[in-house]
């Protein structure tokens, strides 16, 4: 399936009535600076979503309209918040309300992991939540252009040792590297 528009729908911090509208949804996960909008502009050949000057500054969810049929929802990263925001609690909260939510029936869900420092402790406790929620996610192993060939080798067998059943998606939002999968995979019926 290709991508033929994609528009910015809203910014929210909270329940909207945009979640249980009835259009299925795609939720970009991943800790701050992980490449959430650069993997959203990648796979929609478009600069819809503002990456961010310093990690942390993205702290609502972004909602974008794909093919008028598919909502990308472009959670803020955890991890790093920067001071001035609403807080890294109030940002756990926000991502926790969304996903966890039984409300809110996410047709997939990217959890994105950097391929340069590969699984954190955080990335294991999300993964693990997910896992115990019976969420449906894939694994995207993004930034694989920012290591060598040999890095990128052991970090994918390492990714998909500890991902186990879960599917594992190397890809590169600068190169394209490994975008097309990840598009066909989520955008299936």
């Amino acid at each position: 399936m290709k991508i033929i528009s994609a528009k910015f729908i809203k910014g929210v911090i909270g329940e909207d009535k945009v979640f249980t509208d009835g259009i299925p949804q795609i939720a970009f996960l991943g800790r701050s600076n992980v490449g959430k909008s650069s993997l959203i502009n990648g796979l929609t050949h478009s600069s819809i979503s503002r990456k961010s000057a310093f990690p942390g500054s993205t702290q609502e969810i972004n909602i974008f309209l794909i093919n008028k049929s598919i909502y990308f929802v472009d959670l803020p990263g955890y991890g790093f918040t920067r001071v001035s925001g609403i807080g890294k609690e109030k940002i756990g909260n926000l991502i926790t309300e969304y996903i966890f939510n039984p409300n809110f029936n996410q047709k997939k869900i990217l959890l994105i992991i950097d391929a340069k420092t590969g699984m954190t402790e955080q990335d294991i406790e999300v993964f693990e939540e997910l896992e115990k929620h019976e969420k449906d996610f894939i694994i995207i192993l993004n930034k694989i252009d920012k290591i060598n060939q040999s890095d990128f080798h052991h970090r994918l067998v390492e990714t998909k040792k500890f991902a186990g059943e879960y599917l594992v998606f190397p890809c590169s939002s600068k190169t394209k590297k490994g975008l097309d999968p990840i598009l066909n995979y989520i955008l299936k019926k």
